[in-house]
């Protein structure tokens, strides 16, 4: 709390003292009422876009770091009684070393605490390296980055965790921040067809692919670092060994400045997009998407995009 806070009521019970200041919106709130502002965005959302129905079986994308073990947590208190929902939590290890293994334990305990079941699902186990074993055989002249085996490798994994305990839902805990810096990027590559499927909730575009939904894709990521804490939710806030090699960080650097010094900018940015995605949606082509002729899962070519990546490396 700063100095400005001092001796201000929350705005909202106009009874305890306020902790935090949402700049974008002018409200200030005591922890108790910041943290059902979080809960009642989260419903809000999941409402607005229709992301859930009764009885959907969700798994929840859980890596131990804090977007994806608050949302759980939101998930757990909100949705199981509410929609009778099944939750189980898909947690992946990508065989990082002197990293994941803290993730991994994080992740359990959260699930033992909140008595859900979860799915461990290793790279070492069904791609036949870890991630560190990927990145190492990797040749000198290879243009992506480890972020982004990694990002290819992690979603075919989780979906395939989803499938594996019959969920008809992946609930990812994408933030705000995710959704604006994966908009810009895409617009940086120039690439319009994922530009028009970053949704809230993805389109089913094969049998074989879950749909994922966003529950957080409205909250910024300062605010559910700050539920975390505020609830006491233990998380890894150590940071990925190869996440330096990101242009992402670039992005994300520049719009936490444009949103310090304009408030509501990530915001506006998400609001347009999804305004102007119906027409973006006109001019693109979907592809049509066939069986991998290694693995068998969804792929728009002869080989899904994993098993592209891996056949570069083996």
């Amino acid at each position: 709390m700063n100095d400005a806070m001092k001796d201000s009521l929350c705005n909202s019970c106009n009874l305890r003292p306020a902790f935090f200041a949402r700049t974008y919106s002018g409200e200030r709130l005591c922890r108790k009422c910041f943290s059902l502002s979080i809960e009642s965005k989260v419903k809000a959302t999941i409402n607005k876009y229709k992301m859930l129905r009764f009885d959907d079986r969700i798994a929840v994308a859980v890596s131990g770091g804090k977007d994806s073990l608050s949302l759980l947590h939101i998930l757990v208190k909100t949705e199981k009684n509410q929609l009778k929902s099944s939750i189980i939590a898909i947690i992946i290890d990508e065989g990082i070393q002197n990293y994941r293994d803290e993730a991994l334990q994080i992740a359990i305990s959260n699930c033992n605490e909140l008595r859900i079941d979860y799915q461990i699902i290793s790279f070492k186990d069904l791609y036949g390296f870890t991630l560190d074993e990927i990145i190492s055989r990797r040749k000198k002249n290879e243009k992506q980055s480890s972020c982004a085996f990694c990002g290819v490798l992690r979603r075919k994994a989780i979906n395939y965790g989803a499938r594996l305990v019959k969920a008809n839902k992946i609930a990812t805990g994408h933030t705000l921040d995710d959704e604006v810096q994966t908009i810009l990027l895409n617009i940086f590559h120039g690439d319009l067809s994922r530009l028009t499927k970053g949704k809230p909730v993805s389109e089913v575009v094969h049998p074989c692919f879950v749909q994922k939904i966003k529950p957080f894709c409205e909250v910024l990521e300062r605010e559910s670092a700050l539920y975390a804490y505020v609830k006491n939710i233990r998380f890894q806030d150590k940071p990925c060994p190869y996440a330096s090699e990101a242009l992402r960080n670039d992005v994300r650097s520049m719009l936490n400045n444009m949103e310090e010094k304009h408030a509501g900018t990530k915001f506006t940015i998400f609001k347009t997009i999804e305004k102007i995605r119906p027409v973006l949606e006109q001019i693109t082509r979907k592809k049509s998407f066939g069986e991998c002729s290694n693995c068998g899962e969804p792929a728009s070519l002869g080989l899904c995009k994993a098993c592209e990546m891996l056949d570069r490396v083996s």
